[in-house]
């Protein structure tokens, strides 16, 4: 299973058999979407319709099963919500024997109910930005905390080249507050089931 990302909760899963594309809305952000045809597009919360002939748009709860590979939304509370209501989708893949977990944009309290669906996860792919938006380190490192993952990938925060509707912070503001030492940055991470660290990783991402 392949990781690449591009820029704010954009990140591409590569397998065998397919390959899924997370909140691809770069556009919007003054960049280039880069979904193709063919492709699995999941998004998290309200989004715009990709432009390219994608296989499939999941964007609510349930659960899916697309070229081999499982896929669970799980009803979550946005970071914006109120208290009560349910407008995010948190994402589990399972595919080549890896589980993978994309939570979005998502208030980091989660219920018992839905960890117990999340359950054990091999990678965490978290956005980190903060200032209201989206979470910042504090709640991410509380999320890790209890999914227990073996790798993080933090996504959504401050780029230069992107518009976002909210300023966020620094990687390495955010780095302090997870306490997590990273290994220098990557433009694509390889994983294989049975080739994983016993110890918790944090891989930062360069962007494609």
């Amino acid at each position: 299973m392949e990781f690449q990302y591009y820029g704010a909760n954009c990140v591409r899963i590569t397998t065998k058999k397919a390959s899924i594309v997370i909140d691809d809305n770069l556009a919007d952000l003054g960049l280039k979407n880069v979904s193709k045809a063919g492709d699995v597009a999941l998004f998290t919360s309200a989004h715009a319709l990709p432009k390219a002939d994608v296989r499939i748009i999941i964007d609510s709860p349930g659960e899916y099963e697309v070229a081999n590979t499982s896929i669970q939304g799980i009803s979550a509370r946005a970071h914006i919500d109120e208290s009560g209501k349910k407008n995010a989708t948190i994402f589990k893949i399972v595919g080549e024997d890896l589980r993978v977990a994309v939570v979005g944009h998502i208030y980091p309290e989660l219920s018992d109910a839905q960890l117990e669906a999340i359950g054990t996860i091999d990678v965490l792919i978290v956005p980190v930005g903060g200032n209201g938006y989206t979470m910042d380190g504090i709640g991410a490192l509380k999320l890790i905390r209890k999914i227990e993952p073996k790798v993080v990938i933090p996504t959504h925060y401050d780029d230069k080249g992107i518009n976002y509707p909210v300023p966020q912070q620094e990687l390495g503001e955010v780095l302090k507050a997870l306490a997590m030492e990273p290994k220098e940055a990557v433009t694509k991470l390889k994983l294989k089931a049975g080739e994983m660290a016993e110890l918790m990783q944090l891989v930062v991402l360069e962007k494609q």
